[in-house]
């Protein structure tokens, strides 16, 4: 059986030009086995066994008794298996403590800072690392939240760099800033190397997730993932992340859309990034020059991921998406939907919040600040418009209007009476009684006390 990574591997081997003979050869398998799996008849990481596990029983033992001392010696934990009942040899036990990620790390023991480091040699064309950047307080209008991300890919050897802005780190957004910097940088080269980041990797083991083992054949490369606290192994690219943060993020200003900090983020990479010089064998190079000399493979069409972005509809029922609106029908206005894109695609579609869709529109160039209309949208608004308009005179006009009689009439008690509120005159009083009613106005309030004496008596 093939892990992730060797299937990975398999395929981006085949993808050079390479025999099944010499891949199998090179991964330390059967031709057999590695035909199976190019032709698509078997699945990395899908076997289940023929049968029990020895180690299972005595897993939690291991992993309990490591717990409560990181430091324990294999052998000592080894001796105390073999009174346990533990047949197999030490070989084996020592390879399921590494399989299983048994023994917890020492961070004490481990420091990133101040050990010894070694010089990695970096051939042309074999490596491309990314990481995701992390933005802090990005413009308000962007609507991002309190964080922006910039994933950051870089040339092993020429040091040459690229970033692409995202509003998320999840599975679509990575794979579309993927495919933008390998088509930035020029090219496939034969190794990406990542991080432990979830989205390619299960962090705990750094086995390849199935879903990004895909991604990898889509593009006919093989994945690398960096040992836990080891950041410098990929310290090409993360001496591009401290650049892109205090010499690229800490200028932007504030009124700066989200294409046009790409654009400037692009311009920075041109004429600062790639004007570096580097040492060579024959003394000193520009990051381009280098570069130029990496034997890059092409690009394929991007890899069909589905990506996902929330928006909020105008009040010109127009929903934003890359530098350009798109139309929605009129009753959607200041409403929330989402735009759903598959990469690679000409067209977006535009869904309520229970995913039905409302629009699809032809795609427009990232940053063109193009308006994409629907005719039948652009009638609805105009009726909306149009049943909304109204011909009646606005309350506030230029004409004299002054007080009318009822109003003279109130002003007239109000002197009489100071200090007393003013009565209705409208409705008309009655006489309890009698049982006549008049227009009298009642005034004095021993009238009401008279009447309501009257109408006790009648009672």
């Amino acid at each position: 059986m093939l892990t992730r990574e060797d299937d990975v591997d398999a395929h981006a081997l085949h993808r050079r030009g390479w025999t099944i003979s010499a891949i199998a050869r090179h991964l330390g398998h059967d031709r057999k086995t590695i035909r199976a799996y190019l032709n698509g008849d078997r699945v990395a990481g899908r076997r289940r066994r023929t049968e029990p596990d020895p180690f299972e029983p005595f897993a939690v033992y291991c992993r309990e008794r490591l717990a409560e001392d990181p430091h324990l010696w294999a052998t000592t934990l080894f001796d105390e298996l073999l009174e346990l009942g533990y047949q197999r040899s030490y070989p084996t036990f020592t390879r399921q403590l590494r399989a299983r990620g048994l023994r917890p790390a020492c961070e004490s023991c481990r420091p990133a800072k101040g050990r010894p480091v070694s010089v990695i040699e970096h051939p042309p064309g074999v490596e491309t690392q990314f990481d995701w950047l992390e933005l802090p307080d990005p413009p308000t209008h962007w609507g991002w939240g309190a964080k922006a991300f910039l994933l950051v890919g870089a040339l092993a050897h020429s040091g040459r760099w690229r970033g692409v802005l995202a509003e998320s780190t999840d599975q679509p957004h990575l794979i579309d800033a993927l495919h933008r910097i390998t088509a930035a940088l020029g090219g496939l080269t034969h190794t990406w190397r990542f991080d432990r980041m979830a989205t390619v990797c299960h962090p705990a083991s750094g086995v390849v997730t199935a879903s990004f083992a895909a991604v990898a054949k889509h593009y006919g490369v093989s994945v690398a993932i960096c040992p836990p606290r080891r950041g410098n192994r990929k310290g090409v690219v993360e001496k591009a992340n401290h650049t892109a943060a205090q010499r690229w993020w800490r200028t932007l200003a504030d009124e700066t859309s989200t294409e046009a900090a790409q654009a400037s983020l692009d311009r920075w990479c041109a004429l600062r990034g790639d004007t570096r010089l580097r040492p060579t064998g024959d003394g000193k190079a520009t990051v381009v020059t280098l570069a130029a000399t990496e034997p890059l493979a092409g690009l394929p069409a991007p890899f069909p991921a589905v990506l996902h972005v929330d928006r909020t509809v105008s009040a010109q029922a127009l929903v934003s998406f890359r530098g350009n609106h798109y139309s929605v029908p009129p009753e959607f206005a200041r409403a929330q939907v989402q735009v759903t894109l598959r990469l690679g695609a000409t067209s977006i579609d535009i869904s309520t919040a229970a995913r039905t869709v409302i629009a699809r529109h032809r795609l427009a160039p990232a940053g063109a600040g193009a308006t994409v209309r629907d005719t039948g949208h652009v009638l609805a608004l105009e009726r909306a418009a149009l049943a909304a308009f109204t011909d009646a005179p606005p309350h506030r006009r230029k004409q004299r209007i002054p007080p009318g009689p009822a109003a003279r009439a109130a002003a007239a008690t109000l002197r009489a009476h100071p200090g007393e509120p003013a009565p209705d005159p409208t409705p008309s009083t009655t006489d309890t009684t009698t049982g006549t009613g008049s227009n009298e106005v009642v005034v004095d309030l021993a009238r009401y006390a008279a009447a309501a004496q009257g109408r006790n008596t009648l009672r």
